[in-house]
């Protein structure tokens, strides 16, 4: 496998061809688009990382995320009992007890996840990294966002990152691991592609693109280069990693792109939460806007749609 790793090679040229196409498709329209919008939401991880959450804002969130689209608008489609949520709600560790709570007492079991091992910058001691992760799942959190550590990779020390995210994946237990590159930090695709192989030969269950910290988050070059290292490991191993990308993903129109190149480089398989997510924020208020405009063929004034 260490070959596997040191014989990467990404030719540049041609991942920005490739994203550059990705971005130059035209979207689907009216009822299809809605469609798609609907998917998205599905696919959303329904995200606050700020330093003053709160147990009323994040109790919000959670309310948000069982029902992210106003109920009378899914009823005029004729989508109001599919169960639509989005796919888990996603905060820091100190508030997973808060999120759990939350979600208790709305009977759901919509998944909690929890940054975790020195998020954003990953730059703590690996034994307080390791024990974030057993806190955050002993509050309950079924989903953890860990951060590699970026001076690994950019030093070349593979077998090291390794180790540490094989340690991480022991103490998530049972709960699913969604890996954090950081991409904007690891200054070449080629370590990209590598940091995405490393992390799922270390047991990931998703590899994900950037915190939403850093100054370079989800651009589409990279996610080709993520999402061809999960089609190559698939292919050499059988086993099928998510892919989730984050940080400034804002418009309606963005996740039908994320949708259609997931669609194209992986197949259907990965336009489900099993496979894919899209970390944001306030990307579902967009989305809940454009579907308004679908039902209602106007755009909702401000106080129309409440908090997303």
């Amino acid at each position: 496998t260490s070959l596997w790793v040191s014989r990467v090679r990404v030719n540049t040229q041609a991942v920005l061809k490739r994203a550059q196409q990705v971005q130059g498709r035209k979207v689907v329209k009216k009822q299809w688009q809605a469609a798609w919008l609907l998917r998205a939401v599905t696919c959303i991880d329904l995200t606050t990382l700020a330093g003053d959450d709160t147990p009323s804002n994040v109790h919000r969130l959670c309310m948000k995320a069982l029902q992210p689209v106003r109920h009378d608008l899914l009823k005029s489609m004729d989508m109001h009992e599919k169960g639509i949520t989005t796919a888990a709600v996603c905060v820091y560790p100190s508030r997973v007890a808060d999120a759990v709570k939350s979600m208790k007492v709305a009977n759901s079991s919509l998944p909690v996840a929890s940054v975790a091992t020195g998020f954003p910058a990953g730059q703590t001691h690996l034994k307080t990294r390791l024990e974030e992760v057993r806190l955050a799942v002993a509050d309950g959190a079924t989903e953890i966002d860990i951060v590699i550590n970026r001076t690994l990779a950019l030093t070349g020390q593979w077998q090291a990152l390794y180790d540490e995210i094989r340690q991480f994946r022991e103490a998530c237990g049972d709960a699913h691991m969604k890996t954090i590159l950081a991409v904007g930090e690891l200054a070449s695709f080629t370590n990209v592609y590598k940091a995405s192989l490393v992390s799922m030969m270390a047991g990931s269950d998703f590899i994900k693109t950037s915190t939403g910290k850093e100054s370079v988050n989800a651009t589409y070059p990279v996610a080709i280069v993520m999402v061809r290292a999960i089609r190559d490991y698939y292919l050499q191993t059988g086993h099928k990693v998510g892919f989730k990308p984050a940080g400034g993903i804002r418009t309606a129109q963005e996740s039908l792109v994320w949708l259609a190149l997931m669609k194209q480089e992986l197949g259907d398989e990965w336009l489900r939460p099993q496979l894919f997510r899209l970390g944001a924020s306030s990307l579902l208020a967009d989305i809940e806007r454009q579907i308004y405009h679908y039902v209602t063929g106007r755009y909702a004034a401000y106080h129309e749609l409440p908090m997303a």
